[in-house]
């Protein structure tokens, strides 16, 4: 399989995606409780919290917000800019925040401090994949779907540029 010239391989299946996803579902039922809130990170996060919400066995709220820190390149600017907030009150609440990947950990920090501002009773964050190795500030999820080698990766809701968020497997860009 190729994208925009390069080759990929492929680090997780459909299947595997699949399976954890359910698990996380039971591990974050069984830390919240039944009243949270659920905040996606888009663009990436939105085909992980589409799957993930439907394994809960109860109806969550889910608000958005929209982040940016790649801008079209395969690294982070390590600048993160705040372009959608959300729309529902977190005053009080238990807010759970989604995001595909945590890598440097920029994003997830300046979002969890921008969610605290709201005065929520409590937020904690799921990712489905770990890249660890290319932490520059720490920061460790509360749910970790898969860790992950430092390189590109592409499918399940990431995506080079706009390209292969459509993939079902996660693939790394060679």
């Amino acid at each position: 399989m190729h994208l925009r010239g390069r080759k990929l391989e492929k680090v997780i299946g459909e299947d595997q995606i699949k399976e954890r996803v359910k698990g996380l579902a039971k591990e974050i039922e069984s830390s919240f409780g039944k009243e949270f809130v659920v905040v996606g990170l888009l663009k990436g996060s939105f085909i992980f919290v589409s799957d993930l919400v439907r394994e809960f066995s109860f109806s969550v709220p889910v608000d958005f917000m929209r982040v940016a820190s790649y801008g079209g390149s395969m690294e982070s600017s390590g600048e993160v800019k705040i372009l959608k907030d959300v729309e529902v009150d977190l005053l009080g609440r238990s807010v759970l925040i989604v995001d595909d990947i945590l890598d440097t950990g920029f994003t997830l920090s300046k979002v969890v401090d921008h969610i605290k501002g709201k005065n929520p009773l409590q937020v904690k964050t799921c990712v489905l994949l770990d890249k660890k190795s290319a932490r520059k500030v720490p920061f460790e999820a509360d749910f970790v779907g898969f860790e992950v080698p430092n390189k590109f990766l592409v499918g399940y809701g990431l995506d080079w540029d706009e390209m292969g968020r459509n993939f079902r497997d996660i693939y790394a860009v060679l």
